[in-house]
């Protein structure tokens, strides 16, 4: 139950947007330009902020980020890791996944990996509270969609 002073500080929001932008590489210029600059956003304090937040991750990398774009011209927003799927395909060394999956093998990946991806994961804020276990499970799940083999072990 919310308390009165907290109902009546929230903001009201306009939108909610999310975009796939690559880590350190938001720009003014489509696509960032064009959604934010529909609600009157501050672009430049968008990119600079983003920018700041993904220099760890190499270059290129994409991120998935969720802002919420508030009636007085105004932000916020939560970057997420990139997708199981892209790491995936890092880890295996593929293009992408197989064509007819649970057919055809398109790579294969040993249980390092997939535990390395669910640690990497496991920092996003929707599995922060999730064990480590159903993260892997999940991420061998994907692997299994994508026609990607996971082994215990390379031979």
């Amino acid at each position: 139950m919310s308390t009165l002073k907290e109902i009546l500080t929230r903001r009201p929001v306009a939108a909610t947007i999310r975009l796939t932008v690559p880590a350190g590489g938001a720009r003014p210029a489509p696509p960032v330009g064009p959604a934010l600059g529909q609600y009157r956003l501050n672009l430049m304090a968008f990119c600079k902020d983003f920018n700041a937040r993904t220099q760890k991750y190499k270059p290129d990398t994409p991120m998935a980020v969720t802002i919420t774009a508030f009636k007085d011209n105004t932000f916020e927003f939560t970057v997420k890791s990139p997708s199981v799927t892209w790491y995936l395909k890092k880890a295996a060394g593929v293009e992408s996944g197989s064509s007819r999956p649970s057919h055809e093998v398109a790579s294969t990946i040993t249980l390092k990996h997939v535990y390395e991806i669910a640690k990497v994961k496991q920092s996003d804020p929707y599995c922060q509270y999730m064990p480590l276990e159903s993260i892997c499970k999940s991420v061998i799940g994907t692997a299994n969609t994508m026609g990607i083999k996971v082994v215990k072990e390379l031979d």
